[in-house]
């Protein structure tokens, strides 16, 4: 009987327009109504989160790619950079990329974005513009938007202990401490929940799901994930457009 059902939001249990299918949202309430803990875990601030937890009201939520860890809305978890640490990296991404390059930042309330254009546009709900330049706040993660695999490389190593992975869907990059992974988040959240990887199914599409479906009893990849995801997969479902999450569920879980 597995105690925990964990899903990544953007590729997996969200569709293409961002939202969450009707088939989705009664497969996970109905294994709550099991006892089944249904948690997201993703690469989102909590900011960007509050939407789908009004349709889920999940028990766990992982955030910013294992920074942050919620159990029952109490943070049990949280890895930041220093304010000295989130600066030099802010700086060497202006270095290595320039003036114009875009960069999100979570902290633990906020989302603050540099947007170089309309900035009367928000980047999301309730983010606040930034240019940067003299940050004073510690940083959940940073995402910056380049492709350019040895300018990240450069930037993650302004600091110690940075983890840096690219989005396989847009070109940018996420920065974040070494320690704030989901496999990580999801060894801490088993200590304070007295239960097992093995007890756990894991959904997820992408390069920072990887490391969450090899810990978990169950890993299932989404049709729609690259291939490294799927290659370290359990089980692969149908894609996020076409329900893959409910059709596993109601097929392994809820038949």
């Amino acid at each position: 009987m597995k105690k925990l059902i964990l899903c990544d939001l953007d590729g997996t249990l969200l569709r293409t327009d961002k939202t969450i299918s009707k088939a989705s949202a009664d497969a996970l309430n109905r294994c709550k109504e099991k006892g089944i803990l249904v948690g997201f875990s993703t690469s989102r601030g909590r900011t960007t989160t509050e939407t789908y937890e009004e349709i889920i009201q999940p028990d766990i939520l992982i955030c910013n790619g294992g920074a942050t860890v919620f159990c029952k809305n109490e943070c049990i978890c949280m890895h930041t950079f220093t304010r000295e640490q989130t600066q030099a990296l802010l700086n060497a991404t202006y270095r290595e990329c320039g003036e114009e390059c875009e960069i999100t930042l979570d902290t633990i309330d906020e989302l603050y974005w540099n947007r170089t254009y309309d900035k009367s546009t928000p980047y999301g709900k309730n983010s606040i513009y930034s240019d940067f330049k003299n940050f004073t706040q510690c940083a959940l993660k940073i995402c910056v938007q380049t492709e350019d695999s040895t300018k990240a490389k450069r930037i993650a190593q302004s600091v110690d202990d940075c983890d840096y992975l690219p989005f396989s869907d847009i070109p940018w990059y996420k920065f974040s401490s070494a320690l704030a992974t989901k496999d990580n988040a999801i060894k801490t959240l088993c200590t304070h929940l007295n239960i097992q990887p093995s007890e756990i199914v894991a959904f997820g599409d992408d390069y920072n799901d990887s490391g969450m479906l090899t810990l978990c009893g169950t890993g299932v990849a989404m049709g729609n994930a690259i291939a490294e995801v799927k290659a370290i997969a359990d089980d692969v479902t149908l894609s996020n457009d076409d329900d893959g999450i409910a059709v596993w569920l109601k097929k392994n879980i809820l038949s």
